[in-house]
């Protein structure tokens, strides 16, 4: 499936700003289920971008704007080709999560982290859900995967990013971030490896995760969302597997992967700080295109030279 994504910040401040460092994670990452064709990041006022890679394997293209300014915008445009995941067809006892090189080489995942530290309501609900399923890795990942989407109610605004799993699966509101820290702490507190997951996903609407109708436009159907965030668990034998408690679904081609994490603090889209007595009004947005013919061009994806330096305007990528 191709997917055309352009994600646009813009910040303004009540009061001139000296100058602001801004780090973004925007860029689709390439791996065995998404293929990236191309990326590009504008930012205005006009600034030189530096891009690395990080801990955690993110790109981070990372500005800063030293002039005097009262808004700041971010666009960073992408074009995608995802593919179908596989069926996990293998079975991995409860007692492999146990085997000293698979602990070791997952170790940051199966520790508590600032937004997926969990107290004993989490884990006694997390033994609530093993001693439900049989001896099987992917049975007892399935059923937090689906009690987190059962146990929470999709409410925008009913939380903010500090919110304390405790809390939350009190409370049982929530956003995607929510619930992606619900299920990596539950998974944890059993044993079971799990990352925070920064993403896209085509559809109207995220509670629902519903694939949408065709438009009028005979090339594209398209979308204006969010940023999206679901979790990846760690089966012995098998790998990583991605789950969506969110919307009640597996993880598949209108799923965008940005990067992943211990939980969002890791993975966070855009992160900054200025200088200057001053309070920003975030606007961030998200416009997804799904093109019906796998050739065709959106006019914003790909761009020539997208991914290799500097486009014809001098803008870094």
């Amino acid at each position: 499936m191709r997917l055309d994504i352009r994600y646009r910040t813009s910040f303004t401040y009540d009061n001139l700003v000296r100058e602001s460092q801004n780090e973004l994670r925007a860029c689709p990452c390439p791996d065995d289920y998404q293929q990236l064709i191309s990326y590009r990041v504008v930012v205005e006022p006009e600034a030189k971008i530096a891009s690395f890679t990080d801990y955690w394997g993110t790109r981070v293209d990372s500005f800063g704007i030293r002039q005097p300014h009262v808004a700041v915008e971010v666009v960073a445009e992408s074009s995608v080709e995802t593919h179908p995941r596989p069926q996990i067809t293998r079975q991995a006892s409860l007692a492999m999560l146990e085997g000293v090189t698979f602990v070791n080489d997952h170790h940051e995942y199966l520790q508590p982290s600032p937004h997926a530290a969990w107290g004993p309501l989490v884990a006694a609900e997390g033994r609530r859900q093993r001693d439900g399923v049989g001896d099987d890795v992917m049975s007892l990942v399935a059923a937090i995967h689906r009690f987190t989407g059962e146990c929470l109610t999709y409410s925008p605004g009913s939380t903010d990013v500090g919110i304390e799993v405790e809390t939350l699966l009190a409370h049982g509101m929530g956003v995607c971030q929510d619930y992606a820290h619900l299920a990596v702490a539950l998974c944890r507190s059993q044993g079971i490896p799990a990352r925070y997951v920064s993403g896209y996903l085509f559809t109207r609407d995220d509670s629902l995760g519903l694939d949408v109708e065709e438009t009028f436009d005979q090339h594209f159907d398209v979308v204006n969302v969010q940023t999206h965030a679901w979790f990846e668990a760690a089966v012995p034998g098998h790998g990583w597997i991605s789950l969506d408690p969110t919307n009640h679904q597996d993880v598949g081609m209108r799923h965008v992967k940005i990067g992943h994490g211990r939980d969002y603090d890791d993975v966070e889209p855009l992160r900054g700080i200025f200088s200057g007595g001053s309070a920003p009004s975030v606007h961030p947005h998200v416009e997804i295109r799904r093109l019906r013919e796998p050739h065709q061009v959106s006019d914003y994806g790909p761009h020539p030279r997208a991914l290799s330096g500097v486009d014809p305007a001098g803008q870094h990528q």
